[in-house]
């Protein structure tokens, strides 16, 4: 038998570690599709943000048409309170859900508007005239002014909260 000494036999050589740099390309796919999320994300954060800044400078736009008209003579008070009362529905229905806003009517829809000053300013207040104006047959020219007034401490207070 041979001597195991004289065989041409030599230690086991281990492969040199695996290297953490550049990473598989596995790795690469899962980074291109965070950041790929990321960019989503933020996007459709800045679109919903600047649609709702949208509707309020809108509103507030509308708003100051409607008071021009009054003051100017051009509608009376009945059209103005009618005009007000549809633009805070639009207003509404723009920025809550449909579930939340667009069916409720009477009491109901003051106490909504009540919910967004934290006070009763239309349910017991002159927002009053918002839910009454347009079923009376003549709306006072006093009671606009502070409807006005009212509402567009709304649309900037909801427009604050919404941002």
């Amino acid at each position: 038998m041979p001597d195991s000494s004289s065989l041409p036999l030599r230690d086991i050589h281990l492969p040199a570690e695996i290297a953490w740099w550049p990473p598989a390309v596995g790795w690469w796919l899962l980074l291109a599709g965070i950041i790929l999320i990321a960019v989503a994300a933020w996007w459709w954060y800045r679109r919903r943000r600047r649609l709702r800044f949208a509707a309020t400078t809108l509103a507030l736009k509308e708003l100051e048409a409607i008071e021009a008209d009054f003051r100017a003579g051009i509608c009376d008070a009945g059209d103005a309170v009618r005009r007000l009362s549809i633009l805070m529905r639009r207003l509404s229905i723009s920025l809550f859900p449909r579930s939340e806003a667009a069916g409720l009517t009477g009491e109901a829809w003051l106490s909504f508007l009540d919910g967004v000053l934290q006070r009763p300013a239309f349910s017991s207040g002159a927002g009053r005239v918002l839910h009454e104006g347009p079923y009376r047959p003549s709306v006072e020219n006093e009671e606009v002014e502070p409807l006005l007034v009212l509402c567009r401490e709304w649309i900037e207070t909801v427009g604050k909260q919404r941002r």
